[in-house]
C-alpha cells in the first residue's frame, strides 16, 4: 500500500529505541509516507509536535522523562480542534494500556508485533478520523463484552419485542 503523495499523512514517530524508530521511518517512507520528526522520550514527542504539525503520531506508550500516555494528553490538549491522531505502540497486549490510551484520546493502538502493511493502513486509517484496536484486543473486547449464543437465534431474534406491562 502506498500513499498518494499528496494526501500522505505527516507522521512523528516517538519511541525511546532508536532501532524501532528507524524501523517505523523506513516502513512509512517506503509507503510514501513522510516521517517528519522522532523523538526518544514524551518531552521530545511534545516538542516535536508543536514544531512540525503532524497528522499522525506514532507513540509509544514506556518511554524515559515522560511516557506516551501523559505525552498523548498533553498533545491532544494542546491542539484542540486540530486534527492531529495518536496511534499508541507498545509491546505490552495488557487490557488497561489500552483503556488509559483511549481514555487520554488516542485514535488506535497496536502492538509493535504489527506487520508493515497494518502499520501503514493503520496511518491512513487513523488520518481520516477512524479509530482502530489490535485484532487481539478487539477479539477480547467482542468476547467479553458480547455474549456467546450457543446458536444462532436467526433475523427475527433481532426484532424489538414489545415492552411487558
Amino acid at each position: 500500500m502506498t500513499a498518494d503523495p499528496e494526501q500522505a499523512p505527516r507522521v512523528v514517530i516517538a519511541d525511546d529505541q532508536a532501532l524501532v524508530r528507524g524501523g517505523f521511518r523506513l516502513i512509512l517512507s517506503t509507503a510514501g509516507i513522510p516521517v517528519v520528526a522522532e523523538a526518544a522520550d514524551g518531552k521530545e514527542a511534545i516538542a516535536a509536535v508543536l514544531k512540525h504539525r503532524p497528522d499522525v503520531v506514532l507513540m509509544d506508550i514506556r518511554m524515559p522523562v515522560m511516557d506516551g500516555l501523559e505525552a498523548t494528553r498533553r498533545i491532544l490538549e494542546s491542539r484542540p480542534g486540530q486534527d492531529v491522531r495518536v496511534i499508541m505502540l507498545t509491546t505490552f497486549d495488557l487490557d488497561q494500556y489500552v483503556y488509559a490510551a483511549l481514555a487520554a484520546g488516542a485514535s488506535g493502538f497496536l502492538l509493535k508485533a504489527v506487520s508493515p502493511e497494518h502499520l501503514v493502513a493503520a496511518v491512513l486509517l487513523v488520518r481520516t478520523g477512524d479509530a482502530l484496536l489490535a485484532p487481539s484486543i478487539t477479539r477480547r473486547l467482542v468476547e467479553r463484552f458480547a455474549p456467546r449464543r450457543t446458536r444462532f437465534a436467526g433475523p427475527g431474534s433481532l426484532r424489538a419485542h414489545p415492552p411487558r406491562a
